[in-house]
């Protein structure tokens, strides 16, 4: 089984930060790109940010560019997010999610529909 495991999140305030993990199982993502996805309450899923396979390349939703940092490590099957300066507006369940296959697509294509497997998901709460 596939599985994507998420963990990190938590409560802080306002200019805070708070790094989120993601540890894959059941299949090597080394040669996968691996993207982040967020969903607030009542809004739809967005793209956050993602990474290319060999880890040289990142895309980042405009909102978090300059704050947040999205890594990988391939020997741990792990893609990470660092969250520094945090608004409330970050707010939202925070999802590691990797393609069906590495032919799909690259880091600049932010469509979650591109995405195959999905972790369960991890709380962040940014108080003002």
């Amino acid at each position: 089984q596939v599985q994507l495991v998420e963990s990190g999140g938590g409560r802080v305030q306002a200019g805070d930060s708070l790094r989120l993990s993601c540890a894959a199982s059941g299949r090597s993502f080394r040669n996968y790109k691996m993207g982040w996805f967020r969903q607030a309450p009542g809004k739809e899923r967005e793209f956050v940010a993602a990474i290319s396979w060999i880890g040289g390349r990142s895309n980042y939703i405009d909102s978090v560019k300059g704050r947040f940092t999205i890594t990988r490590d391939n020997a741990k099957n792990t893609v990470s997010l660092q969250m520094n300066s945090l608004k409330p507006e970050d707010t939202a369940v925070y999802y590691c999610a990797a393609p069906k296959t590495q032919y799909s697509g690259s880091v600049y294509d932010t469509n979650d529909w591109e995405y195959t497997y999905w972790g369960q998901g991890t709380q962040v709460t940014v108080s003002s």
